[in-house]
């Protein structure tokens, strides 16, 4: 083989086979490689023989024999500084990841992507629907995401409403945030799927970047031409539009509501409705003791209402109607996630003040002022306090309310998080005895306990009007069933709380799908704990973001196991509380659901040598 064929061939492995290669360029001994790479000793054997094969080393007839020394002299000959542990390898070719759902659609397109990118010299690795159902293949997707250099994200619709993709980007995001080389560059594609069918997580993950879309087979051409146009340009250039590309604002709340046509969002929309407003959902049920209470308290000066609840209980829902009937009673309503802030805004006090004070600002459609009010004499929180005061509530001629979502991405940073929640503790009790700050009212939405160590007189948490909201109870999926056009009495709703529980988001996708009549009640019931099952990618984000925390997947694992409920740490608790998974009663928990004790004993059970190989 000459130094071409070689060279082409050497361009031709997969990722895998390239780890193998190293480790066994290095000297490394089967059982070595088979148990850092998390694959039995056979499969190692098998990647070095399809190694062998795509440098044309051996033939039908001699499969069963042995080629590494013809290969290990290949090397030698061409490569020798891959024998020092030169990993040039795989740092010389930009590394790809390609995600996509597996719909008919995206799939075609993914297809001549990788051919085209391979075709370019990339490596390319695939994340799709099959992958994710893998039994190692959550931590296949998360050591791509780690080195990869770029991420190619197809959107069909439904990958915009997928738990798993939502993961994927925000660990994506994250690392591109916190890396001095902004890796991965992150470029969505949206196949026939408007940014109102994105989820409010994903699109605010995705928010200021570039964006191509997909409309037909006919925009395929044009679309592998703009990808390899975007390779081809520096990371930090953004990539010259194409077809229906498209551009995000800087903090975009487009209006969604719920159809037929479409499955419930994983993730609710805080969506703020302008003039004449209708309630997002037809399938919104209410918790009249609550709700009612909620409407009451924003109609009050100086309001501060606090919503409490599990991922996906309808925490964000609630806020929704709340600002709807703020905007009602002549309110100006500002709806604001901190999912939306890159991680560099809490990197201190005074850049995460000035970011707060400005999206806020935009939001009200004024320009900002930081300039005209920001002192750094007065210190950042005595600025913020002047910035609202002076400017913002003194520019509304009507009370302002505030709908802040996903708070506890605040509590991540202790100090920035005292001091935050105690400005907007001082706000409040500003209100008892200043007109000005009467027009201000709260609504702040969490998901975890605030276990920052606060002073009880400077925290926000032990003030205003505490809401939890709790799952639904029979006659509330009843009548959900009922919406959903569902002939159901009470045998039916049993059988599937007997599953899900009340759990709001589980309880609407199934009523969704079985109205569709895509899956019968039977058929959800005996797939439900399964990668197979309608759950399966609602598990997976779960089984996920557990295995990268090993103390929650402990913790999990004995809450599973148990017959009854455990006592867990109490952080351990807190957390997997939040997720969604338990359920908190005094100092014991136990699972949320038997959805998810069945799923979670079998999946935490396993053992990485028990794990399927690739």
């Amino acid at each position: 083989m000459n130094q071409e064929k070689f060279a082409k061939a050497l361009t031709g492995l997969t990722p895998r086979q390239e780890e193998v290669l190293l480790k066994l360029l290095a000297g490394e001994k089967d059982a070595q490689i088979a148990d850092q790479l998390h694959i039995t000793p056979g499969t190692v054997r098998k990647h070095i023989e399809n190694i062998c094969s795509v440098f044309e080393l051996g033939n039908l007839e001699d499969r069963g024999l042995s080629h590494r020394s013809e290969l290990m002299s290949l090397f030698a000959k061409y490569r020798p500084e891959l024998f020092r542990g030169d990993t040039s390898i795989l740092n010389e070719r930009t590394k790809i990841l390609l995600s996509y759902y597996g719909g008919t659609e995206d799939k075609s397109l993914a297809s001549q992507l990788d051919a085209a990118l391979k075709a370019k010299g990339y490596v390319v690795f695939i994340a799709n629907g099959k992958r994710r159902m893998e039994t190692n293949g959550l931590q296949q997707i998360y050591a791509a995401l780690n080195c990869c250099d770029r991420l190619l994200l197809l959107l069909s619709t439904m990958a915009a409403s997928s738990e798993m993709v939502t993961e994927e980007v925000r660990w994506a995001k994250a690392l591109r945030d916190n890396r001095p080389d902004s890796k991965p560059a992150i470029l969505p594609i949206r196949l026939n799927c408007p940014l109102s069918l994105l989820n409010h997580d994903l699109r605010g993950y995705l928010q200021g970047l570039p964006q191509q879309e997909w409309h037909s087979p006919d925009d395929t051409p044009a679309i592998v031409e703009a990808v390899l146009d975007w390779l081809a340009a520096d990371e930090k250039q953004a990539i010259v539009p194409a077809l229906g590309s498209s551009r995000q604002g800087s903090v975009l709340f487009t209006s969604y509501s719920l159809t037929p046509n479409y499955p419930p969002q994983p993730v609710a929309e805080p969506e703020l409705p302008r003039g004449q407003v209708e309630l997002a959902s037809a399938f919104y049920i209410e918790r009249p003791s609550i709700d009612d209470r909620c409407y009451e308290a924003i109609a009050k000066p100086g309001a501060l209402i606090r919503i409490k609840a599990p991922r996906q209980m309808g925490k964000t829902s609630l806020m929704a109607r709340i600002l709807q009937r703020a905007t009602q009673q002549g309110c100006v309503a500002v709806p604001l996630s901190f999912q939306l802030a890159d991680s560099k805004v809490f990197a201190d006090l005074e850049r995460f003040l000035q970011w707060f004070c400005a999206v806020v600002s935009l939001e009200l459609q004024l320009p900002d002022r930081l300039t005209d009010y920001w002192n750094g004499i007065f210190g950042s929180k005595v600025s913020c306090k002047s910035y609202f005061e002076r400017y913002l509530l003194a520019s509304t001629a009507t009370p302002l309310v505030l709908g802040l979502d996903e708070v506890d991405r605040v509590f991540q940073y202790p100090e920035l998080a005292a001091d935050f929640f105690g400005l907007l503790r001082a706000w409040h009790e500003e209100a008892k005895n200043r007109e000005i700050w009467r027009k201000l009212r709260l609504v702040v939405v969490h998901s975890t306990e605030a276990y920052i160590p606060m002073d009880i007189n400077q925290s926000p948490f032990n003030v205003g009007l505490p809401v939890e909201l709790l799952e639904f109870q029979s006659e509330q999926v009843l009548d959900l069933a009922h919406r959903h056009g569902l002939a159901w009495g009470a045998t039916e709703v049993e059988q599937l709380m007997a599953m899900v529980g009340g759990h709001p988001y589980l309880v609407r996708l199934g009523l969704y799908h079985i109205a569709r009549k895509e899956i019968t009640l039977a058929q959800l019931l005996t797939a439900a704990p399964t990668d197979a099952g309608l759950y399966g990618d609602h598990l997976r984000r779960h089984l996920w973001i557990l295995s990268q925390h090993p103390e929650l997947a402990a913790a999990m694992k004995k809450v599973v196991g148990a017959a009854g409920a455990v006592q867990l740490e109490s952080m351990q608790g807190f957390k997997l509380n939040s997720m969604g998974l338990v359920r908190l009663q005094g100092n014991e928990v136990k699972p949320r659901c038997d959805l998810y004790r069945q799923y979670f004993r079998i999946r935490l059970a396993s053992s990485p040598s028990s794990q399927s190989e690739e």
